[in-house]
């Protein structure tokens, strides 16, 4: 079975369960960041929102992204270092034969983060903290997006829209380590209420623990594995693996630049 590797993430959801109970308003989480085209981020600081890099136009030339139904002007953004593109060629070589596994090598082994400083400080929103912890391994955790969707019975077209309603699901890690944690999308008994795995067109969205009765960023939302031809597979199918960026990985990094941000917001 060849392996597919994407970037993406929405909400595709249980065939099981009505949607309008996986959809929400803005409202309930207006830290949630607009990338314009398709993408997510979250508000971590006034000033400050972190994405995964691959959201990003490939010059990483953003001049705006929406929070809270309003467009924020960018002053500037901070790839990490360690964030790899992939080469052209290797997308030929995929849409030629079906076959993406060293798209996944690349994926894998990439730091799939960067940091977004807005030109002023959206002062109407409340940011969201970040994970303090490195425990992620079978904790719980929300997340949200208005990518692409679907039911996990016969998940969805690779050509469906990546901006839909806003909705948000419920999944259990399943395994964490250096740059990722990862989760799958289950059924039956084993799946949660509101079971639900990514979608095409919400990457960087966040992952969100509940540490005493407040949402933190713990995860953002990047890759996922499917099984079939990259070019005609459909995605969101229950036994899907997704994989999140690890904000505990990385949470050095994310203070340490924004400290030394001469504006220091």
């Amino acid at each position: 079975m060849a392996l597919i590797a994407l970037p993406a993430h929405a909400v595709v959801i249980r065939h099981d369960v009505d949607d309008a109970n996986y959809r929400i308003e803005t409202s309930d989480f207006p830290a949630l960041v607009d990338i314009p085209g398709s993408g997510h981020g979250t508000l971590i600081a006034p000033q400050w929102v972190v994405t995964a890099a691959h959201t990003l136009p490939q010059d990483h030339a953003l001049t705006q992204v929406t929070i809270n139904g309003q467009i924020r002007p960018v002053e500037r953004v901070i790839v990490h270092p360690g964030y790899k593109t992939i080469p052209q060629e290797l997308f030929d070589q995929a849409m030629a034969t079906g076959e993406a596994v060293l798209i996944l090598t690349i994926i894998g082994s990439s730091d799939d983060i960067a940091l977004i400083k807005l030109t002023t400080p959206a002062t109407d929103v409340k940011p969201i903290a970040l994970y303090a912890g490195n425990e992620e391994f079978g904790q719980t955790f929300r997340f949200i997006g208005k990518g692409a969707t679907g039911e996990g019975s016969k998940g969805y077209s690779p050509m469906s829209s990546q901006r839909t309603e806003l909705r948000h699901g419920f999944n259990k890690v399943t395994s964490a380590y250096d740059r990722w944690f990862c989760y799958q999308f289950d059924t039956g008994a084993s799946a949660l209420p509101l079971e639900a795995v990514g979608g095409n067109g919400d990457s960087g969205g966040p992952a969100l623990f509940d540490v005493d009765g407040e949402w933190v960023v713990a995860g953002m939302m990047s890759w996922k594995l499917a099984g079939g031809d990259v070019r005609t597979a459909n995605q969101g199918l229950y036994g899907q693996i997704n994989c999140n960026v690890r904000i505990s990985h990385y949470r050095q990094w994310i203070e340490s630049e924004i400290a030394s941000d001469p504006a220091g917001h």
